[in-house]
C-alpha cells in the first residue's frame, strides 16, 4: 500500500507563486497609502493598470505565448477587467481614505468566505472538512486582528463604517473575478495576454471614470509616487496577478484566498519596520491563529472536488 501523494497546495509549483504573491501584496497597502493625496484615487488606479497591461504584453511577446483571443475572449477580458481592475481597486483606494491600511488589509481577509461560497455555487467545488476547520481557525485569528485594528483606528466609528463598507464591496468584486479564473472559459485563452487585455481595458475604464468624476488627468511627479505606480503596476499587478490566477486554476478560489488571510500579518510586520507599529497580545494572537489556520487548510488533501 503506497502513501497518498501530497496535496497540490503543498507542492512547489503552488507554494512558490503563492508565497511570492502573498509577500508582494502584503507590501502594497503601505504603497497605496502613499498614493493618496495629490492624485485622485481613480487616476492612480488607472495609471497602475495601464502600466501593468503594457508590462504584461511585453512579457507575453518575449515568451511568445501561444493561443489566440476571439470575440468571446475579449468579452471575458472586459468582464474580468471591470470586476478586478476597476470596481475592486477603486473601492480599495477609497476605503483607505476613511480607515487605516491595516484595517483594510484585515477586512480583506474575509475574501475567503465569498470565494468558498461562489466556488461551491458556480464551480461545484465542495469544501473538505479540513479546509472548513482551517478556515474557522483562520477567521478566528482575523476576528482578533480586526478587533485590534478597530480599537486603534483614529478615524472614528462613522468613517470606519464607510471604509469597511467600501472594503466589503471590493471583496465581492475581487471574489467574482477570482471565480471567473476557475472557469473553463478562462482556461481556453492565453493567460498573460488575456490578463494584459483585462488590465488595459480596466485602466481605460478607470481613466474614463476619473475624467468624468474628477476631471482631466492629474500627475504627481514626486519620486515616491512615480516609484509607487511602477511597483504597483509591474510587481503587484503584472507579476502577481498571473501567478495568483495560476494558483486559482490549480487549487481553486477558496484555498487561493488564503493569501488574503496572511497579507495583513505581513502588512503589520512591514508596518512595524517602517511605521513603528507596535504589536499587542490581541494582534499577536490573531496573527498566530491565522497562520495556523493557513497550515491546516493548505495541507487538506481534498479541499475541493
Amino acid at each position: 500500500m503506497t502513501d497518498a501523494p501530497p496535496p497540490q497546495s503543498t507542492r512547489a509549483h503552488v507554494l512558490i507563486p503563492f508565497g511570492i504573491v502573498t509577500l508582494i501584496w502584503g507590501s502594497t497597502w503601505l504603497v497605496i497609502r502613499d498614493q493618496l493625496g495629490v492624485v485622485p484615487p481613480s487616476w492612480s488606479v488607472s495609471y497602475r493598470f495601464l502600466v501593468a497591461g503594457v508590462a504584461l504584453f511585453i512579457w507575453a511577446a518575449i515568451r511568445r505565448e501561444p493561443g489566440r483571443i476571439d470575440a468571446r475572449g475579449y468579452a471575458f477580458a472586459a468582464a474580468l477587467g471591470l470586476a478586478q481592475f476597476v470596481l475592486n481597486f477603486n473601492f480599495v483606494y477609497r476605503a483607505e481614505q476613511f480607515i487605516t491600511s491595516g484595517l483594510v488589509a484585515v477586512t480583506f481577509a474575509l475574501l475567503l468566505i465569498p470565494n468558498s461560497l461562489f466556488g461551491r455555487i458556480f464551480l461545484g467545488q465542495r469544501l473538505g472538512r479540513q479546509l472548513v476547520i482551517g478556515s474557522a481557525i483562520a477567521m478566528a485569528g482575523v476576528a482578533l486582528l480586526f478587533l485590534h485594528e478597530v480599537r486603534s483606528d483614529p478615524n472614528g466609528p462613522a468613517a470606519s463604517l464607510v471604509g469597511i463598507g467600501l472594503t466589503l464591496c471590493a471583496i465581492l468584486s475581487a471574489s467574482s473575478a477570482n471565480v471567473m479564473q476557475g472557469t473553463q472559459i478562462a482556461r481556453s485563452y492565453p493567460m498573460l495576454r488575456t490578463t494584459g487585455i483585462a488590465m488595459l481595458m480596466g485602466g481605460a475604464f478607470d481613466a474614463g471614470w476619473a475624467w468624468f468624476t474628477v476631471g482631466p488627468p492629474v500627475m504627481e511627479w514626486r519620486l515616491g509616487y512615480v516609484a509607487g505606480i511602477l511597483y504597483l503596476g509591474i510587481f503587484a499587478s503584472a507579476l502577481a496577478f498571473p501567478l495568483y490566477f495560476g494558483v486559482i486554476r490549480i487549487i481553486g478560489p477558496a484555498k487561493a484566498a488564503y493569501s488574503s488571510v496572511i497579507v495583513p500579518v505581513i502588512a503589520m510586520a512591514l508596518s512595524t519596520t517602517f511605521e513603528g507599529y507596535r504589536w499587542s497580545l490581541l494582534a499577536g494572537s490573531g496573527a498566530a491563529l491565522a497562520a495556523f489556520g493557513l497550515v491546516v487548510a493548505l495541507t487538506a488533501r481534498r479541499p475541493n472536488r
